[in-house]
C-alpha cells in the first residue's frame, strides 16, 4: 500500500522473492528516505548471510537516517562500522551487501548506491538520471561465466565448488583500489560509494531496485528500456516485477541468458514527489 509521508512524497514497493529460498532483499522506510538493500548469496547456509546483513545493517541505516542530517556517506560508514563491532565481524571473511538510499528534504534529493542496486531519478523535464554502481560485474568475470548457465542449460547455484570459486576471487577484489567496493566490514568502502544531487523541486520522482528488477533492461530487454520501465514503475510497480520475472520464466534453463540462477529476488520501489 501506498504511504504519504509529512514531506509529501508517495512511496510504494513492490516485491518478488526467488521461488526457493528466502529473499536476501530489504526495504526500509521513514519519513523521508528510503533505503534499499540486496544481500549477496553465499554457498554456505548460516544465520549471518547477505540476507541477515541487509536486514541488520538497513535496521541501522534507518535508526540513523531518522536522527541524522549529515552526509550520506558518513551515515553509510558509522551504520557499517556498528554493525562491524557488535558482531564481530572481519573484513574479508564477513556477508556483504548492496545498499541504495536516497534522501529528501524540502530543497535537495540526494541518493546513494554502493553496490548494483541502481536508482532512476525522474526529472521533472522528463530527463532521467542513473545513479548507479557496476564495478562488481568487473571482476573475476571468467569465474562468474563458469557459474552462470553453460550451452547445456541447467543453473550452477547448486554446485558450491564453482560458487565458492567465485565467491573467493571476487573478495579478492572486494573493497580495495581497482576492485569492487560494497558494505561489510569495512566502512571505508562507504566513501567509495556513487553519489547525486539535485534540487527537490526539479524531482518528479526516483525509483529504486535491487539488480534483480534493473536486469530486465539491462539483461533481458523486459522493458526494451529505461523510459518504459520507470513510465511502468510509476503505472503499477508490482506489473514492471512480474516482467521482469516473466521473462526469466520463458527461459527456464538458462540458454538464451545464461545466468547462475533461474529467478533472482526482485525489491523495487517508487518514491513520488508531490509539489505545491
Amino acid at each position: 500500500m501506498p504511504a504519504t509521508n509529512a514531506r509529501l512524497a508517495t512511496i510504494r514497493t513492490a516485491e518478488r522473492p526467488c521461488p526457493d529460498r528466502p529473499s536476501e532483499d530489504r526495504v526500509f522506510t521513514i519519513a523521508n528516505a528510503v533505503v534499499v538493500l540486496d544481500g549477496a548469496s553465499q554457498p554456505e547456509a548460516g544465520e549471518r548471510n547477505g540476507g541477515w546483513l541487509a536486514d541488520t545493517l538497513g535496521r541501522e541505516l534507518a535508526q540513523l537516517l531518522d536522527h541524522r542530517h549529515d552526509d550520506l556517506r558518513r551515515i553509510l560508514a558509522d551504520a557499517i562500522t556498528s554493525v562491524a563491532e557488535r558482531y564481530e565481524l572481519q573484513p574479508g571473511a564477513a556477508p556483504s551487501t548492496t545498499v541504495s538510499i536516497a534522501r529528501w528534504n524540502d530543497e535537495v534529493v540526494d541518493v546513494l548506491v554502493l553496490g548494483d542496486s541502481p536508482v532512476v531519478v525522474l526529472a521533472r523535464d522528463g530527463e532521467l538520471h542513473q545513479v548507479r554502481d557496476d564495478r562488481l560485474h568487473q571482476v573475476a568475470s571468467h569465474q562468474r561465466q563458469h557459474l552462470a548457465g553453460h550451452a547445456d542449460g541447467g543453473f550452477r547455484f547448486d554446485d558450491r565448488d564453482r560458487w565458492r570459486t567465485l565467491v573467493d576471487a571476487e573478495r579478492g577484489h572486494r573493497n580495495r583500489p581497482g576492485g569492487y567496493w560494497i558494505a561489510e566490514a569495512a566502512p571505508e568502502a562507504a566513501a567509495q560509494a556513487i553519489s547525486g544531487r539535485w534540487r527537490r523541486d526539479d524531482v518528479a520522482a526516483a525509483v529504486m531496485m535491487t539488480d534483480g528488477v534493473s536486469a530486465g533492461v539491462d539483461r533481458y530487454r523486459r522493458p526494451p528500456d529505461w523510459n518504459t520501465a520507470v513510465e511502468m514503475a510509476l503505472a503499477d510497480p508490482a506489473g514492471l516485477v512480474n516482467l521482469v520475472h516473466d521473462a526469466e520464466a520463458e527461459d527456464p534453463e538458462g540458454n538464451r541468458w545464461p545466468r547462475s540462477k533461474r529467478h533472482d529476488d526482485k525489491t523495487l520501489t517508487v518514491t513520488e514527489f508531490h509539489h505545491e
